[in-house]
């Protein structure tokens, strides 16, 4: 008997989750993917890879040759070559960005700045002055600037100016 209580209870337990309560949302579910189809676009054509032979034929250099340099270019590398014999000022060792203008001096009739060092030492220049680690030299000393030349290399070895300033930090 009590087999039978159990099948039946387990019957009515099934029939009642079978029940249309969510029938609804079971309809939407269906209607709302009908029109839905998953397109996928095709891959696009690839072409196929064509090396390309370097040689000497074309004029295109081969990027995996180093270059030479022309005579032309030889002779202007010199052309803007700093001194690089000449001794080092105490300046030379500190980049540019390490430096800062601090103070202004006049005595005489030249304008000198007094520069920080990243080291914490004071340093007094003035016009003429070598500074930085690219051949700086001081143009000119003013009342809140220094105006520096610095010699740079270009890949090619040519040697080109370039102007920076140290400002007045206060």
């Amino acid at each position: 008997m009590r087999k039978a209580y159990l099948m039946v209870l387990a019957a009515l337990l099934l029939t009642a989750c079978g029940g249309d309560e969510f029938q609804d949302l079971r309809d939407f579910v269906k209607e709302s993917g009908a029109d839905m189809r998953g397109k996928v676009e095709p891959p696009p054509d690839i072409k196929p890879y064509e090396p390309f032979a370097y040689d000497n034929s074309t004029a295109l250099p081969d990027p995996f040759k180093p270059r030479k340099q022309s005579a032309r270019n030889a002779n202007r590398s010199g052309q803007n070559q700093p001194d690089l014999d000449r001794p080092k000022e105490e300046l030379e060792d500190y980049p540019l960005e390490s430096l800062k203008m601090v103070g202004y001096l006049f005595q005489g009739k030249t304008g000198h700045a007094v520069i920080h060092s990243a080291e914490g030492k004071v340093y007094r220049v003035k016009a003429g002055n070598y500074i930085g680690l690219n051949f700086g030299q001081i143009i000119s000393v003013e009342e809140t600037e220094v105006k520096i030349k610095e010699m740079v290399q270009d890949s090619a070895g040519d040697w080109t100016e370039r102007e920076s300033s140290l400002q007045l930090v206060e």
